[in-house]
């Protein structure tokens, strides 16, 4: 079987990790190489500016600085990680990719979104998902989820309910990549339904 990429996206207190680590486990069970990886972050140096990105001070980083960070996170993590693994035929699922970009920082943030697409697509060398999972959620009800929060998740219910708004439009402009998936439903539902799209989309038992 070829290489595949799939991503997780939402808004905050979705279940994207928690998704992404159970497929993660479920495909490794039955001897398929597979890379877990999230944004920001992956690579030592997008690690790095994770912390920035997430731990710095309220109002401390601009809509266009905080734009770029994401991007280099970004392209460091596609170019030492995503891509080599892609290239040894792993099956590679990452936690938030070009989507939450367009969503926080274009949506949430004010940022014209076809000059993030075109930044993405210059971040990433034109690498798009395989599947991307939506797990779609009310701003709201995800906050709720959340218990230490970061500085994005600080942000206010009105940027969160704009960022859910930009996952949306996503989802309906690029119903042929985007999967949504209620994520207040049961975990392990939500699981299954991963798993069975999944292993229909690789042609795979599990």
């Amino acid at each position: 079987m070829s290489s595949y990429f799939i991503t997780f996206e939402g808004p905050e207190g979705s279940g994207k990790s928690t998704q992404a680590a159970l497929l993660a486990d479920a495909l490794r069970s039955i001897g398929l190489l597979t890379r877990l990886t999230r944004e920001p972050g992956g690579d030592p140096v997008s690690e790095q500016i994770r912390k920035i990105l997430l731990d710095s001070p309220d109002d401390s980083i601009t809509n266009r600085a905080e734009l770029f960070l994401y991007l280099a996170a970004r392209a460091q993590h596609v170019e030492n990680i995503i891509r080599p693994n892609l290239k040894k035929g792993a099956i590679v699922i990452c936690a938030r990719y070009i989507d939450s970009t367009v969503a926080y920082q274009g949506w949430g943030g004010g940022l014209s979104v076809d000059m993030i697409r075109t930044l993405n697509n210059a971040a990433t060398g034109g690498l798009i998902p395989d599947i991307t999972f939506l797990m779609d959620i009310d701003a709201e009800t995800g906050l709720k989820r959340q218990q230490d929060w970061n500085r994005m998740e600080r942000k206010g219910l009105d940027y969160h309910a704009r960022v859910r708004e930009g996952f949306l439009a996503e989802a309906k402009l690029y119903p042929e990549r985007i999967k949504v998936l209620d994520a207040a439903q049961d975990i392990d539902f939500i699981h299954r339904q991963v798993l069975h799209y999944v292993a229909e989309k690789l042609k795979i038992a599990v």
